[in-house]
């Protein structure tokens, strides 16, 4: 809840400031805000859901996210439109933001036991976590020290790098790719992004399906590895791809498959945090989190670095391809090392078998 008004609060500030300053202050808390979300719902996630849900459950948070992303442009043009003026819109969207964080507060506890609309019944469903030490401050050294002993935690980190190097293309440079390129007009170009971001939000269904299916049918440990290794693969086949056809509905369709394969992981990936996490579930996703906004942050310069070195703009854009899909490649390789039957810091076993 804390986290929804802060952001909600600072996109209606970044509607009041005058100055370029402001607004970049405004815009980096509303981004410091907004990191503390998912992170926060993945061990709400795993207080929630039994261990066989855990994935299907992270998909719906996760395809969530992506729908806002894709209507948000479309429908902060129209309010622009339709109000006249940009700065009405970020109020509207701050006020909006403090409705929905009064709503969350009214009706999300942090568990089944607190909530007393969940019965016994229910709760026998979910099965009974254990009670747990919160996570104090004091801790926080030990659990970073224990961060970086976990293998598992590491290889995680380097996959969500690579899979943000591989996806963030989608979203930053592919509609320019489109215009340069491809020379497809902008209204154009946009519908044939959301396409291509369409099929991640199917991509995010069929994950969560598919990875508590492979858990119940291999075991934690090769049951959450197979799903990242096999999206990583499709991913980066489909970048391939991209250098073999020639239309601009080809290279479409590969992006299309990139997308679907990408967000097919993220279930996987959410689940095996909230397997190993125990207690510290939330720091674990946030440490992930980091490691994959590194990975994003870095396509931002590759991507015009590549495009530089070839001798032809449509070289260079063969170069960002092929480097896409070694990212990818190299991600579903380190997805093959996760092992998500040893815990992390504060947690003797693992808590539940999936049934």
């Amino acid at each position: 809840t804390a986290y929804i008004v802060l952001w909600s609060l600072f996109t209606a500030l970044t509607g009041m400031v005058s100055s370029f300053p402001l607004l970049v202050a405004m815009r980096l808390l509303c981004g410091a805000a907004e990191a503390g979300a998912y992170p926060t719902t993945g061990a709400l996630i795993r207080r929630w859901t039994p261990l066989a849900g855990r994935a299907r459950a992270s998909s719906y948070v996760t395809l969530g996210g992506r729908i806002g992303g894709t209507l948000a442009p479309f429908i902060t043009a129209w309010m622009v439109v339709s109000i006249g003026h940009w700065r009405p819109v970020l109020w509207i969207d701050g006020a909006v933001g403090l409705v929905i964080a009064w709503f969350y507060w009214s009706v999300v506890r942090n568990s089944p036991a607190e909530h007393p609309d969940c019965n016994a019944a229910e709760q026998a469903l979910i099965g009974h976590p254990p009670s747990e030490k919160r996570l104090s401050t004091r801790e926080l050294g030990g659990v970073l020290a224990a961060f970086c002993r976990s293998r598992s935690l590491w290889l995680n980190a380097l996959m969500q790098f690579l899979i943000n190097v591989g996806w963030a293309f989608l979203i930053t440079w592919l509609p320019t790719y489109l215009k340069e390129q491809r020379h497809v007009e902008d209204v154009a170009g946009g519908r044939m992004v959301t396409l291509v971001l369409a099929c991640g939000m199917v991509g995010q269904l069929a994950g969560g399906v598919i990875a508590d299916w492979s858990a119940r049918r291999f075991g934690l440990k090769w049951g959450r590895r197979l799903p990242l290794a096999v999206s990583g693969t499709l991913a980066g086949s489909a970048y391939i791809g991209c250098l073999f056809v020639d239309s601009t509905m080809g290279i479409i369709g590969c992006c299309a498959l990139v997308s679907f394969a990408v967000d097919m992981a993220n279930p996987a990936n959410w689940a095996f945090l909230q397997d190993i996490g125990g207690r510290v579930t939330a720091a674990a996703v946030g440490w992930a989190n980091m490691w994959g906004n590194f990975g994003a942050s870095l396509t931002a310069m590759m991507v015009p670095w590549l495009v530089a070195v070839g001798t032809t703009s449509e070289e260079g854009q063969r170069y960002v391809f092929m480097a896409c899909a070694g990212a990818l490649f190299l991600a579903a390789l380190a997805a093959l090392g996760l092992d998500a039957s040893k815990p992390l810091w504060g947690v003797s076993k693992v808590e539940e078998k999936p049934v």
